[in-house]
């Protein structure tokens, strides 16, 4: 098949479901063409190495990469990125008939909303099918507030309804969790078209690693069971949950809590640590992502929070994927989808969201869970990944939703 791909971000952003999808699928024999922006996330400022020019054309791997010009800036206010979202979809859009003529089908990542613009264009005028793959639930999905997003407001319902549009109009939807596809059938989709598909992590990173001295030496790491909360640490993580719980067992179990990372309220979470007198607590900062699978077999656990919202109950972490795809058992403050995959693959412990108290238990029983057990569950996190996660299983499953899209076309 000739298949177009249709991405706001792409390598090299940290955007490893596009970028290992278009590669598998020239890998398969695919004739694969990407449609994105010059990189800029998460610094908001283009790449060194690129410059913002409309006639920006390579091939990396097989596939073929145009990427349009867009506006950027550091600043993440609301307002400045609907302008930067405007701009990609205004200039794809443009882009998108020469550059995409005549491919089979069509892979939007969504979100933002925006990158669906040249695929509606291209739908309307030359009757090219779209595969949409849904990662997050819009406009709950835009802000940390899902409450306000949901009270109202002309943006809000604007949203609301672009998103009832795409899901009418596009071939096939997929979505990375079951209680995703319930709300997307729910806003307009025809259930025929809806497939779940779990998100793969980026296997040439996380993957099953020997404990080594000096990772051990890198994260402190005290001979006490060590529990790691690595990514983002903000308003959808809640940190200071997983601070407060650490602080209530310290000096009653031996246990030590590491967060990898950086973000909007990582000043808070520092100021709560130590206000708690939480001395089993340690900031490292931001890493590279390459030092990751070293820095998770260090640790006994990895920690997933996820903040008890609505917009986010069908919402899976990337942070889940990654500790499965590691091997590393796994301590999850989350409800809905992501409780779900932890406990059904016995891979870990859980608890609700957001409620320090809950996680304090838990925290107190993994240090007394024996290396054995602990070794099992690593084992179970693998193997779950393997058989529902995996790069191979997601793209097989993609493949076909883009074939079935694309045999629409031919039928027309």
């Amino acid at each position: 098949m000739k298949i177009g791909v249709i991405s706001y971000w792409f390598p090299p952003e940290p955007a490893f479901i596009p970028g290992c999808l278009a590669e598998e699928l020239v890998e398969r024999g695919h004739e694969v063409r990407v449609l994105t922006g010059f990189p800029n996330h998460p610094t908001g400022q283009v790449y060194p190495g690129y410059r913002q020019r409309w006639r920006h054309q390579t091939v990396d791997g097989g596939v073929s990469i145009r990427r349009v010009p867009t506006y950027v800036s550091h600043d993440g206010t609301a307002a400045r990125r609907a302008v930067r979202q405007l701009t990609y979809a205004m200039s794809s859009t443009l882009a998108a008939p020469g550059f995409l003529a005549g491919v089979d089908a069509l892979y939007v990542y969504f979100p933002p909303a925006g990158a669906y613009a040249a695929a509606a264009l291209l739908r309307m005028v030359r009757r090219v099918p779209a595969v949409v793959h849904v990662q997050d639930i819009w406009p709950e999905g835009v802000t940390a507030d899902a409450g306000a997003a949901a009270s109202g407001g002309w943006s809000s319902g604007l949203l609301d309804r672009a998103m009832r549009a795409i899901y009418r109009s596009a071939t096939g939807i997929a979505v990375i969790s079951p209680s995703m596809r319930d709300v997307v059938v729910e806003r307009g989709a025809d259930p025929a078209k809806v497939r779940v598909v779990l998100n793969w992590t980026d296997e040439r990173l996380f993957r099953p690693m020997g404990t080594t001295p000096a990772a051990r030496r890198a994260i402190g790491h005290r001979g006490r069971t060590t529990v790691m909360h690595a990514g983002t640490i903000g308003p959808f993580q809640r940190v200071d949950t997983a601070v407060r719980a650490a602080a209530a067992v310290n000096g009653k179990v031996d246990l030590d809590l590491v967060l990898v990372g950086s973000g909007p309220e990582e000043r808070q979470a520092r100021q709560l640590a130590d206000e708690l007198g939480a001395t089993n607590v340690r900031f490292l900062g931001w890493r590279e992502p390459t030092e990751m699978a070293d820095l998770y077999a260090a640790a006994e656990y990895q920690l997933v929070l996820l903040r008890d919202l609505p917009a986010l109950r069908g919402s899976v972490p990337a942070k889940l994927q990654a500790a499965l795809s590691a091997g590393a058992p796994v301590v999850a403050s989350a409800g809905g989808d992501t409780a779900d995959l932890v406990e059904r693959a016995r891979a870990g412990l859980s608890c609700p969201p957001e409620d320090w108290e809950s996680l304090a238990d838990r925290f107190a029983l993994a240090a007394v869970i024996p290396g054995t057990a602990r070794a099992e569950m690593a084992q179970r996190a693998r193997d779950s990944y393997l058989a529902r996660m995996s790069l191979r299983t997601g793209v097989d499953q993609m493949e076909q939703l883009l074939a079935e899209a694309a045999a629409t076309r031919r039928r027309r």
